[in-house]
């Protein structure tokens, strides 16, 4: 869970930012975008499978 306290002097506008930043930073608007419609099965293996891929060739170099 992410929370924000109010720094000395800080305005609302300010911390909304930080949150955002922080949000952000922990993925949940990825998150929630990619929640936000059905994704099939088929789908979710495809993107699993592209992005294990991914990260394989990017280990090996």
């Amino acid at each position: 869970m992410i929370k924000v306290k109010a720094r000395a002097g800080e305005s609302v506008q300010q911390m909304v930012k930080r949150f955002k930043k922080m949000c952000e930073k922990e993925g949940l608007i990825r998150d929630i975008k990619r929640n936000s419609y059905y994704e099939k099965p088929s789908e979710k293996n495809r993107r699993k499978r592209r992005k294990a891929r991914r990260m394989a060739s990017i280990s090996s170099r």
